[in-house]
């Protein structure tokens, strides 16, 4: 007696299912491997792109002789570090080093109190014109460094501040100032207006509430501000270079022109200069690198 056996829909779907499909399905927001080659060798292909300057500057800066640029692989043969010896040792590098410091920091200080104070000030409250102000601010920053150089320099005359890093702090927060106010009112635009009447609940005045409660929730706005104010100090020259008359004042960009002459340039002794000169902005870059992508994004989300 023969028996047949009847293969069910269950049964067979159970098998359909344990059979392997021709094909991998992709889920979604997965690459394949091709894209992903892609991606990575175009990360890779701008990581140096971006990398061979610096490498390129510091391969120049082991050539002993000033034109050594001319011919770089000759540079192979022959490496020192006595450029670095010398410009630490024989020129007022570490002058131009305080210098730099005092007019970098003070301008970020002086720079983001002032910013801040103005971005609050019209992200919150409505005073007639408010919104002219911002814009005047906006203003000025088209005019160039030739228009502005006359009438600053008249001005630091008559207050006896050329040749003072006071005055050149001054200048700056010209320029970091405007800039700095409108990144930081469209940070504190983003922060709730509850906080302040909570804090105005709690008994805070409206610079306690500022100070207590604002502040600490805009600090990677705060970052970013320091930042651009911190480099638009640190390696500016133009106004340095009118501003401050004594050589043991200069800031590092300045202080960069006494290795180049009018039928000379020491370009060994630049390129190690510049390559320790990027060391203290390598260092602040560090301390607000964790706030900076936070700032730069949040304070464009709401104008």
């Amino acid at each position: 007696m023969s028996t047949t056996t009847v293969e069910t829909p269950a049964a067979a779907g159970d098998k359909g299912a344990a059979a392997p499909g021709p094909g991998t399905v992709r889920r979604r927001g997965e690459t394949g491997l091709g894209a992903a080659l892609a991606s990575h060798g175009i990360l890779i292909a701008a990581s140096l792109a971006a990398l061979f300057p610096i490498a390129w500057l510091v391969f120049l800066s082991l050539g002993p002789d000033k034109d050594d640029y001319l011919h770089p692989g000759d540079i192979w043969g022959k490496m020192t570090l006595d450029n670095y010896a010398f410009v630490l040792q024989d020129t007022n590098f570490f002058d131009w080093l305080k210098s730099t410091l005092v007019v970098s920091l003070g301008t970020t200080l002086i720079g983001v109190v002032i910013a801040a104070s103005t971005g609050y000030a019209v992200s919150r409250m409505r005073f007639p014109g408010y919104r002219k102000f911002m814009w005047v601010l906006l203003v000025t920053q088209m005019f160039p460094v030739a228009v502005l150089m006359v009438p600053m320099y008249q001005i630091l005359s008559e207050l006896q501040l050329i040749d003072t890093y006071l005055g050149l702090i001054l200048v700056y927060c010209s320029t970091a100032v405007p800039y700095c106010a409108w990144l930081l009112k469209g940070y504190f635009d983003t922060i709730p207006f509850e906080i302040d009447e909570a804090g105005r609940v709690d008994g805070l005045s409206p610079f306690g509430t500022f100070v207590r409660l604002i502040l600490p929730l805009a600090r990677p706005g705060l970052a970013v501000a320091g930042f651009y104010s911190f480099i638009t100090a640190f390696g500016e020259v133009a106004f340095a270079s009118t501003f401050l008359l004594d050589d043991t004042k200069y800031t590092f960009a300045v202080g960069l022109q006494s290795f180049v002459s009018e039928h000379d340039a020491q370009r060994n002794l630049m390129a190690a200069t510049a390559v320790l000169v990027a060391i203290p902005v390598s260092a602040f870059f560090y301390l607000v690198q964790k706030n900076l992508v936070t700032g730069l994004t949040a304070g464009g989300t709401k104008g």
